[in-house]
């Protein structure tokens, strides 16, 4: 069968590396340029399928007239995307007979549209997932084919949920692929009343409000940490970022103070913060345009003092 895959990042890596693995023939492998702005963590697809002597393609946009009849030309039976950026337009889709497939990475319909891993975690979620779907032009939408369930663990960051949905993006794929090659994969449509969609995000969009609980600011900490931007709030004037933290423990709650109020600096221990409600134990700090270092070294060098604010 011939295959025409879209991916980038390492779901789109592992989901190409399993259809190689397969012996189909993939007649275009089409991914994004990486951007010298984002901090390139993952492996390459297009390394990958040069390795295996695939056309690689790296379309600015894929929508175009020419492009277009560069897939077209390669006659894929099935288009496949696995985390590729765009949305691809109905011309595309209707190229293959079999037709177009997405791997999302969340429990559909629920956090259709960018950033899910990170969203799922920003809201303090207990689980999340990856959906296969029939694409349409409509971001997100298309019939179900199968789902599989991931869950989230309290410790978790965006880069370990992220590893988590690849293993289970490869092991849905593998699961499918069957049925898919075969025409008999079911399409279960998607309850558009549950569907809730989320854009993507920025870097500052990492900045905290202190105002919010301590376990609100928690997500948002594990949401952006490494590889993404970094949550973060002002200190003394500069920028600080908050590399990890953890919720303090309700016994330490103490007396009522402002929020972003430093409450607690103990010798050789971490530094603590007032929140909205209960407090937030830093642990991993950055100045801008200084190293990162372990809360308690941070607070030691810059004499961090009780009763100082962030914010």
């Amino acid at each position: 069968m011939k295959l025409a895959v879209f991916a980038y990042q390492d779901i789109g890596f592992e989901c190409l590396d399993f259809l190689i693995e397969t012996g189909e023939q993939i007649v275009a492998v089409v991914t994004h340029e990486d951007d010298p702005k984002e901090e390139i963590w993952f492996r390459s697809v297009a390394e990958l399928g040069r390795a295996h002597c695939v056309p690689v393609y790296m379309p600015r946009n894929p929508n175009t007239p020419d492009f277009i009849e560069v897939i077209r030309k390669a006659a894929p039976e099935i288009i496949f995307s696995f985390y590729y950026r765009q949305l691809l337009c109905n011309d595309l889709l209707a190229i293959p007979r079999h037709g177009a497939m997405n791997l999302h990475g969340s429990l559909l319909p629920r956090y259709r549209g960018r950033a899910p891993v990170n969203w799922a975690l920003v809201n303090g979620e207990s689980e999340t997932g990856v959906t296969l779907h029939y694409m349409v032009e409509r971001a997100d939408a298309g019939d179900i084919v199968a789902q599989r369930r991931v869950a989230i663990d309290h410790a978790d960051t965006a880069l370990t949920l992220y590893r988590k949905l690849t293993r289970a993006a490869r092991g849905l794929l593998n699961e499918t692929y069957p049925a898919i090659k075969t025409g008999t994969a079911p399409r279960i449509p998607q309850d558009a009343r549950l569907a809730t969609k989320f854009g993507g995000r920025r870097p500052e969009d990492g900045k905290i409000d202190w105002d919010q609980p301590a376990t609100a600011i928690y997500n948002l900490v594990r949401a952006v940490t490494h590889p993404y931007p970094g949550a973060f709030t002002f200190f003394r004037g500069g920028k600080l970022f908050l590399w990890r933290a953890s919720v303090a423990a309700p016994d330490s709650a103490g007396a009522r103070v402002a929020p972003g109020t430093i409450v607690s600096r103990a010798a050789g221990e971490g530094v603590e913060i007032a929140a909205g409600a209960g407090r937030l134990a830093l642990e991993r700090l950055q100045l801008e345009g200084e190293e990162e270092l372990p809360a308690n070294i941070f607070a030691a060098r810059h004499q961090i003092q009780v009763g100082e604010r962030l914010g």
